[in-house]
């Protein structure tokens, strides 16, 4: 017996229903996996994590919490730990020499590319919670419609994220600047500018605006939007949609570096020439046509989902090098059941508790975004200096 896949028609009310019923099964979800409350709650760090991070012996530490001006953290068990906010206070006091000097602003990093699917959500979320546990203040800026990185943040884009919870009402006019849209996080040292599916009607309000006025420079919107704050924080941290949009323009224009996750395929690879061709592109017409120009102080290439039994992926992994060059980060992200399972509980690798997986299997995801972050941070330390450098 031949069997045949039929067609099942479906009207908008179909397809009302069907978003009803998938919107409270995420509730659901989210419920169940966040136990008790449906509230996320940041990772305590042992003592051994703080050194690593500060990059200090554990004799260093012991000396420093003898002189009583640090959080001692809680002993658990016969270990001590600290809990994210009192670790971040830590970590701050020994890397001193790190933090942000006076009379440097936040430096902006955009995460993009033209295709989903590379760990650009992943990638943005994991540096900002990175550069947070290295004593950083950060602000994430969610413009991608989907709400990817709300969501890792613990809230749900279509269930509790309003309009003045996002960016739209700034690119819409109502707003000279994002300070309305800034909310906490549970992650210390992480405030978000959420996004929300409403944030597609930037892509009409943006060209609307530029036609009734042809004076309005629509790529530079989102830029003035964060000059308000950028002196409260040390870096903002950009996550994109996953196209050349007039919100993504908005993203690129507004940074002092970009961070593109690429995996070493082939189709990733020739999207990104695509990408940076078309961005190109509109520079011209945007930006060097009116006699200015767009610096960015680094562009960062970071190969993602790389999979070390793949043996294709080491032909594209070359022709990314020999493309991007120098750009080219030199630490590659692996493609890991740790990864796969920090998304299903709605987090990074930065979220997984300690023993929930092979401790060889979190190690090695987790070492490889501390490089990235590590890397990241030497950038963003330069950007400072040549701030401060420009002022005088």
């Amino acid at each position: 017996m031949e069997l045949r896949q039929p067609i099942r028609r479906a009207a908008l009310a179909d397809i009302e229903a069907q978003a009803s019923r998938v919107a409270a099964m995420m509730s659901h979800i989210r419920a169940a996996m966040l136990r008790p409350e449906a509230k996320k709650s940041a990772p305590t760090l042992t003592a051994a994590e703080l050194c690593s991070i500060a990059g200090i012996e554990k004799s260093s530490l012991n000396y420093r919490l003898k002189r009583d001006d640090l959080p001692e953290g809680e002993l658990v068990g016969n270990r001590r730990e600290w809990v994210m906010a009192e670790a971040r206070e830590v970590v701050s006091a020994l890397r001193s020499d790190h933090m942000r000097p006076a009379g440097a602003i936040a430096v902006t990093i955009t995460v993009s590319n033209f295709k989903g699917g590379v760990a650009k959500t992943t990638s943005a979320v994991t540096l900002a919670q990175g550069l947070a546990m290295r004593g950083h203040k950060v602000l994430v800026v969610d413009l991608d419609p989907q709400g990817s990185a709300t969501t890792l943040f613990g809230v749900l884009p279509d269930a509790e994220v309003e309009a003045e919870h996002t960016a739209m009402p700034m690119f819409a006019g109502e707003h000279e600047d994002l300070r309305y849209a800034v909310r906490s996080t549970y992650w210390p040292g992480i405030d978000l500018v959420c996004a929300a599916p409403l944030l597609f009607g930037a892509e009409f309000a943006l060209p609307a605006r530029q036609t009734r006025d042809p004076g309005f420079e629509f790529w530079l919107t989102l830029d003035r939007g964060l000059d308000a704050l950028r002196e409260q924080y040390d870096v903002i941290v950009i996550d994109t949609p996953p196209a050349l949009s007039y919100v993504t323009i908005n993203a690129l224009m507004a940074a002092d570096g970009v961070l593109m996750p690429l995996p070493p395929s082939a189709l990733d690879f020739a999207s990104s020439a695509q990408f940076w061709d078309l961005f190109s592109d509109l520079c011209n017409e945007l930006v060097r046509s009116r006699g200015r120009d767009k610096v960015f102080e680094f562009i960062d290439v970071l190969l993602s989902r790389v999979e070390a039994s793949d043996a294709a992926s080491g032909v594209v992994r070359q022709w990314v090098i020999e493309g991007y060059g120098e750009k080219v980060l030199p630490i590659e992200i692996p493609k890991t059941s740790v990864t796969a399972t920090a998304a299903a509980e709605f987090g990074t690798v930065y979220d997984l508790p300690r023993g929930s997986m092979h401790s060889k299997t979190l190690g090695r995801a987790r070492d490889a975004y501390d490089r990235m972050c590590e890397l990241i941070e030497q950038q963003i330390e330069a950007v400072w200096a040549l701030q401060i450098e420009q002022t005088k």
